[in-house]
Parts: C-alpha cells; structure tokens; sequence
C-alpha cells in the first residue's frame, strides 16, 4: 500500500470551495504514478521497456467533498493481476480514517511496438505487493449507454487534454462529461468505459441521455464510436 497526505487547494475547487470530481481523480491517479515512481517502475522504466498502462474502467464513489484547504490522506494498492490486467483500489481519506471517496479501477498493459496488450514484466510482479481488495461493491467494467441518445456540438481536442502517454488523460474525459449534468448536479457515483484513446487533433462527438438523477454520456469520434463511455449518479 501507498499513501501521501496533502491537503485541498483552491486550484482544486468549485464555485462553492469543494474539491471536484476530476481533481479527486488526478490525486487518485498521482498517488499510483507516486508508487510506481517509488518502485522503480514509473514513467522512465514503462518508456525504456515499451510498455504503457492505460486504464480501462474506473468506478469512483463520493461520500463526501471535502473543502478548499482541509487536509487527507490518498491511498492506493494493487489487488490483482490477471494476463495483462491490472486491478487497483484507491480511498481519499480523513485524517480519523473516515472514507471521503474510494475507487475501484482495471487497467491494460500495452506493448507500445506491437499495439497490443502483453503480460506484466518479471519486474512488475516482484514489486507490487497486493494487499486485499477494498470491500465495496463492484460493478462490470462495461458501462452501457441507450440507444438512443441526443447529439452535441462537437469540439477538438487541444494540447491541454494529452498527458505522457501522447492521448488525452482519461480525467479530462470527465471534465468533458460533465459540461453535460443538469445545474445543481452533484454526482456521487461514477463509472467510466475507456473504448479507445483519442489524440490531439481528434474530434469528440458527445452523445448524451439521463434525467435530474443519472446521466450517460457517449464522448465518440465521428462515426459514432466511442472514446469512453461514462456514467454519473447522484
């Protein structure tokens, strides 16, 4: 298990001072990246091998955002690792130890030279140690979406979207997802289907549907077939 304590700032907030969805995510996602970096199988090591994780499926649930400056503790840990699945579990903590937001998450390891999904490195499997998976509830990694679903303004994807992996960052398809929630929307469970990686220049087409209570939005290129699949609850 990993962990660092840190505390709310107010680049991480929204017009009422609560931390926001995307940013518990980068704290989730830089938490991972601090243990691989820690291990010796971070960014330089996964470049030098030709290797690349991406993720496939998050599930976030929110018990609570905290607020600009309160302090918490963001842990991580593997549970599993199955071909060429890994399967990582995350909380946001109080400093008592009370959940603010936990997750559960499956991510695919890629050979980037042949464009496929390989096993993990001898390496890989000596350093991570798997600790028990978090007792939550668990849904499929698969996240549907109706047939039918009203159509949006298409946009590009710009510079500010792409992270070291040269794709845009499965947060900000979030962030795009949720330009879409009704006012006063304050999602409590998420869930996201990574299909295929977009790239700088890409257009997103968004396709959405839901009510007051749950909205699915299709981020798609322009053939309809999709990005990522999310899903948001109240």
């Amino acid at each position: 298990m990993y962990s660092f304590a840190s505390r709310v700032r107010y680049s991480e907030v929204d017009t009422h001072g609560h931390i926001t969805l995307p940013s518990i995510i980068d704290y989730f996602q830089d938490c991972s990246s601090f243990q691989s970096e820690e291990l010796g199988v971070g960014i330089d090591y996964l470049m030098e091998e030709g290797l690349i994780w991406v993720l496939s499926s998050w599930q976030i649930e929110v018990n609570r955002y905290p607020q600009m400056g309160e302090k918490m503790i963001v842990r991580t840990w593997p549970y599993g690792f199955k071909g060429f699945f890994g399967y990582r579990n995350f909380t946001m903590e109080e400093e008592n130890g009370a959940l603010l937001a936990y997750a559960n998450s499956i991510w695919t390891l890629l050979d980037l030279h042949k464009g496929k999904p390989t096993r993990l490195p001898a390496k890989m499997e000596e350093v991570y140690q798997l600790s028990p998976q978090l007792s939550m509830e668990c849904e499929s990694r698969k996240v549907a979406f109706p047939e039918e679903m009203k159509a949006r303004e298409p946009f590009p994807v710009h510079k500010y979207h792409i992270d070291t992996n040269q794709h845009v960052n499965n947060g900000k398809y979030i962030s795009m997802a949720q330009e879409y929630l009704p006012s006063g929307f304050q999602t409590r469970k998420m869930r996201a289907e990574y299909r295929k990686a977009a790239v700088y220049k890409d257009v997103i087409y968004p396709y959405i549907a839901g009510n007051q209570k749950k909205m699915t939005v299709k981020l798609a290129d322009g053939e309809g077939k999709p990005y990522a699949v999310i899903e948001l609850e109240e």
